[in-house]
């Protein structure tokens, strides 16, 4: 997705909003969108979702996309399945494939139990998790997460974590809001700050701090890496080996990029570091 000059303000005389927006969004990236509380950032990414529509300027090649709203409006005519299933046809998704990935992604976030209760009756966290699986049942090419992880227990933000990666890794583009400034600091790509009513390119910085996992793995002769992994791991690269250190919040996508790979690499060892081990 491309938006080249855009702007948005609310009314015909009201003030900017944003203006002069120009930012691309390549696949297998990770950007990171801040700013003070009103600056925009949502306002931003109801645009990329297609919730809003730019006021001037041009927004092309959207991808199949799917949106987590900074607030989930719970107070809806559905049980938690009856939701999903509605939401996943609405991505497109046949009654069968959206029941299997409604299925899978309830298991995911543990909240099956919840599967027949109405929304109307659902804590606010369990609310927050039908928020996030709706946007990752049909698998989107680019995923739009406001402030996401809020209301999630520390499981269920770890499973979030992990489907980013998956998706960056399978080539989407995840965009994201969150208030804590280490959220995905391992993958994050791309950093862009609202300024006024400017969007301006920060430098990403990566953090180094919190547990990390160690992936010994071969690939049949001649195979190659992909470019993209998730968590962007370091390598090391031996006679017929290849060492990737990861953020551990993102070594199952990992491990699950390699055997899924084509080829598929083949797994020595994984083993969890402690500090003194980097």
């Amino acid at each position: 997705m491309k938006l080249r000059g855009v702007g948005r303000r609310y009314g015909l005389g009201g003030p900017w909003v944003l203006r002069g927006v120009d930012l691309d969004l390549p696949p297998h990236t990770v950007v990171r969108v801040e700013g003070v509380n009103g600056s925009g950032k949502s306002t931003l990414l109801r645009l990329l979702a297609g919730i809003d529509t730019p006021t001037e300027g041009s927004l092309t090649g959207r991808p199949r996309t799917a949106y987590v709203p900074e607030r989930f409006p719970a107070a809806l005519p559905f049980t938690a399945t009856g939701y999903l299933l509605h939401l996943g046809r609405i991505h497109g998704l046949g009654r069968a494939a959206a029941q299997s990935a409604a299925t899978e992604w309830l298991e995911r976030f543990g909240i099956t139990e919840y599967a027949r209760t109405p929304l109307t009756r659902l804590s606010k966290g369990t609310s927050q998790k039908i928020a996030v699986a709706q946007a990752l049942l049909a698998a989107p090419e680019l995923l739009i997460l406001d402030e996401a992880w809020t209301g999630l227990d520390t499981a269920a933000r770890a499973t979030l974590d992990g489907a980013v990666a998956e998706r960056v890794a399978a080539g989407a583009t995840a965009v994201f809001v969150d208030h804590d400034p280490r959220r995905l600091a391992d993958a994050v790509g791309e950093v862009h700050r609202v300024e006024g009513t400017a969007l301006v390119a920060v430098e990403a910085v990566r953090e180094e701090s919190g547990p990390r996992v160690r992936i010994e793995a071969a690939g049949p002769p001649g195979a190659v890496l992909p470019a993209h992994l998730p968590g962007a791991p370091g390598r090391e690269t031996g006679l017929d080996s290849t060492t990737l250190t990861v953020a551990a919040v993102h070594s199952d996508a990992l491990l699950r990029a390699l055997l899924t790979s084509r080829p598929p690499w083949h797994i020595r060892g994984v083993a969890h570091l402690v500090p003194e081990d980097r």
